[in-house]
């Protein structure tokens, strides 16, 4: 018995990574530069658009986190016997490559239990979050999908 082998090559084939971004996305980001200009923000700056995204992902990420941390959504009654509640938020300032000095409000529990996985405990420097930021906040994700 014998077969015949047509297409073996010992050459790997060649991949392409393709950097393009979607229409919805350009035009996502098309929009909240164009609202930036007419506000008469700077897009990077001390109070630029970047910082302010940058913030806004954090934030929201770290809200979903706590969420999956206590098993119920902000303003519902906790489903498991610890009772474990939100306790607010306290400030934290951290540093970025692109967007310099960044404030975000880091959420709390009760408990405190809650260890954040995007902006660890006692972490100050952010490194290559603020191409995530803008790339999950153009594309307009759920707070669930920025936070996975």
């Amino acid at each position: 018995m014998t077969e015949k082998i047509t297409s073996v090559s010992s050459m790997p084939k060649k991949v392409t990574k393709t950097t393009s971004r979607s229409k919805s996305e350009q035009a996502a980001v098309r929009e909240l530069v164009k609202a930036a200009r007419a506000r008469g923000e700077d897009l990077t700056g001390p109070d630029g658009l970047l910082k302010s995204i940058t913030a806004t992902v954090l934030e929201t990420a770290l809200e979903e986190e706590l969420t999956e941390h206590l098993g119920h959504a902000k303003h519902q009654v906790p489903t498991a016997e610890s009772g474990n509640i939100r306790n607010g938020t306290r400030p934290k300032t951290v540093l970025t490559d692109a967007a310099g000095e960044v404030t975000i409000a880091v959420p709390r529990d009760r408990a405190g239990t809650f260890e954040p996985v995007i902006v660890k405990k006692r972490q100050r420097r952010l490194t290559d979050v603020d191409a995530v930021a803008i790339s999950l906040f153009a594309k307009g994700l759920t707070t669930g999908e920025i936070s996975a």
